[in-house]
């Protein structure tokens, strides 16, 4: 007879295989802890960091405490103060309901609890290692609860291995923090790292909440929203559309005060603002919704941001409304003047507060192909255009004659303007082609062909045209090569050309810079100060001369050389720090991350007409690069047409 082969579980283990879901990392240690300190009915909250949570991750409140019993029942699986029967799951005002927290995370950590309640004279010590109660004693203390966890992950080394880096890991604490913070702001937070005050949010209003924690230039930025229904009660403030962003930083649902991620409701949000927001930006917002309980269920993932609605498409449309009618009062959703005989004519309606931003939706950094140019009128429109064409009649030509000289002329107007640019080169080449074709045999190929010396000079039929590139909707160039032609991304190929520039500044050859005759002030969001100081070395090396002047300001004394003259040093760099916290956890090596994101706002854009001699710099100064066929972001830069298979085409 053999032996059973199903047996229960260690408790240790079972807390270890729950640790997975509850604690993925220091910042799930943060959520836990503090939203237990808010159910304390705390009014003061401290949380102190070491070495972004993998040392240590403290949290001190002024709540109700724990007597010896509750903080040793604390400790185990399925133990919690908020829930005594299954109704109440569809009745929970409180953050957490699972009693799962605690026990999971002293499955993978070491923690010391001290907790006193306010009426007894003797608080409770309690030294916790991978599950085991190794100290259990009085011990004086201030009413409330202190917790420190400690080597966070040491007995699962192959989570310890996981974590990312200390800023990324950092990151995600404060976006922990912050959104609790958020979510009441009737209760003071203080924010300890590495025994440092990082940052300090006193009690008050919700407005004042959102300043603290996104900086002052919010203040004037922020839209407020007020509805109240049978359903459900909206509150909150929505921004202006000065303040949407390109990534989705600034984005916060609340319903009864717990934090949630839907991609249901944030649709509801962003067709509200309907034409105001520029393509792929996405509105700032913090709304709060407070309805019944039992209309919601939480206990969906362990996590608690998932919520499932009862009836999600109501609130979606009272969502939608509400943003909309709080945007109108605003005077920033169109409006509309009823006294007039066409109230729809486009001259009596009026957006305002609307950004004009380009076509990639931020403002263009400058560079030394980034100037300002004016584009010509188009051919044909003006006094002798379509409009007097129209005026002088609708009489067609009476003759076959008469209409093939009319088509004639249309199409000669088509193509007008098309042979303008075909100057002849007299300026030196950047590179030398004959050495880049001979270091790389798979680029010779794809030289432009009025370099190539292989063609016969006694037969002039064999003589490449040496016409001039020219662009194709001021966003692609053609290249005349000896095999046919390349079309070539303007933008791909400058962000190529920039990025490993910006490379060889980071690793050898730092970047001159250009400094300013009056310093800045740069006062940024708190949740982007840390981030600033961990690539502050590397901006220098880039060029610019940035110094932390204390709390969340810096001084900005210098630019980069080949940024001079830019308008806003501010915008420069606050739209980099955007740029580069998108891209922070897709790549390990740092100075890739901050080189791509500076070259996504220094690039050319589409849409911006170069002149002969720019085309052919851009050209030389590609295939000069290390890798001169895709852009950082992975883009093609060019693409190569055969004659042969045009001819194909046109035989088949």
């Amino acid at each position: 007879m053999t032996d059973n082969l199903v047996h229960l579980l260690p408790d240790a283990i079972a807390n270890q295989i729950a640790a997975g879901e509850v604690i993925q990392r220091p910042a799930s240690v943060v959520k836990e802890l503090v939203e237990n300190a808010i159910d304390s009915g705390a009014s003061e909250i401290e949380l102190l960091v070491k070495d972004s949570g993998k040392t240590l991750i403290q949290v001190r409140d002024n709540g109700c405490g724990m007597s010896e019993t509750d903080a040793r029942m604390s400790l185990e699986r399925h133990a919690t103060s908020k829930l005594r029967t299954a109704d109440d799951l569809f009745a929970l005002r409180t953050m957490g309901f699972r009693g799962e927290a605690l026990a999971s995370i002293v499955a993978v950590a070491h923690m010391e609890m001290k907790t006193r309640r306010t009426p007894d004279e003797l608080g409770t010590r309690l030294v916790v290692e991978a599950s085991e109660v190794k100290i259990q004693e009085p011990i004086a203390a201030p009413p409330g609860t202190s917790i420190a966890v400690r080597n966070l992950f040491f007995n699962v080394p192959a989570r310890r291995n996981f974590l990312k880096s200390d800023t990324v890991e950092m990151r995600h604490i404060r976006d922990e923090y912050i959104r609790i913070a958020l979510a009441h702001p009737e209760v003071r937070f203080d924010l300890h790292v590495n025994d440092r005050l990082d940052l300090a949010l006193p009690a008050g209003k919700l407005r004042q909440r959102v300043v603290q924690v996104f900086g002052r230039k919010y203040d004037n930025l922020l839209v407020p929203i007020q509805e109240d229904t049978d359903v459900l009660s909206i509150s909150g403030y929505v921004g202006k559309p000065e303040a949407a962003r390109k990534s989705k930083v600034g984005q916060f649902f609340f319903i009864n005060n717990r934090f949630i991620k839907s991609s249901y409701l944030h649709h509801a949000v962003t067709s509200a603002y309907d034409d105001l927001l520029p393509k792929e930006s996405y509105p700032f917002y913090v709304i709060y919704l407070e309805i019944d309980p039992s209309r919601i269920d939480v206990n969906v993932h362990p996590t608690k941001q998932e919520i499932k609605f009862e009836d999600e498409r109501l609130i979606y449309n009272y969502l939608k409304a509400t943003i909309r009618h709080g945007l109108g009062r605003a005077s920033i959703m169109p409006s509309i003047d009823f006294e007039t005989d066409n109230p729809f004519s486009p001259s009596r309606t009026t957006i305002t507060n609307t950004p004009q931003l380009p076509d990639d939706m931020e403002d263009p950094l400058p560079s030394r192909m980034n100037d300002d140019y004016q584009q010509p009128p188009p051919a044909g429109r003006g006094s002798g255009g379509a409009s007097s064409a129209r005026s002088s009649g609708t009489s067609q030509p009476k003759s076959e004659a008469a209409r093939h000289a009319s088509n004639v002329r249309n199409w000669e107007k088509l193509y007008e303007g098309l042979g303008e640019d075909t100057i002849s080169r007299t300026e030196p080449s950047f590179i030398d082609f004959g050495d880049v074709a001979t270091s790389n045999p798979e680029l010779g190929e794809l030289l432009p062909s009025r370099m190539s010396q292989e063609e016969d000079p006694e037969n002039p039929a064999q003589q490449p045209q040496d016409r001039a590139p020219y662009q194709i909707h001021q966003r692609y160039i053609v290249s005349p090569i000896k095999s046919g032609w390349l079309l070539i991304d303007q933008r791909a190929a400058h962000q190529r050309i920039l990025y490993e520039q910006f490379l060889k500044n980071l690793k050898d050859t730092p970047a001159a810079s250009q400094q300013s005759m009056f310093p800045q002030t740069l006062e940024l969001p708190h949740v982007d100060v840390g981030l600033m100081n961990g690539i502050l070395p590397d901006l220098r090396l880039l060029g610019f001369d940035v110094e932390h002047f204390g709390g969340e300001s810096f001084i900005i004394r210098g630019i980069p050389a080949a940024f001079a003259g830019h308008k806003n040093e501010k915008q420069l760099l606050e739209q980099l720090l955007e740029q580069y916290r998108n891209d922070v956890e897709v790549e390990s090596d740092g100075h890739a991350r901050l080189a791509r994101a500076l070259v996504r706002g220094a690039a050319i854009r589409r849409g911006q007409l170069l002149d002969a001699a720019e085309m052919r710099s851009l050209i030389d100064r590609l295939f000069a690069c290390e890798q001169p066929q895709r852009a950082p972001n992975g883009r093609r830069c060019f693409i190569k047409y055969e004659l042969d298979e045009v001819d194909r085409r046109f035989d088949s």
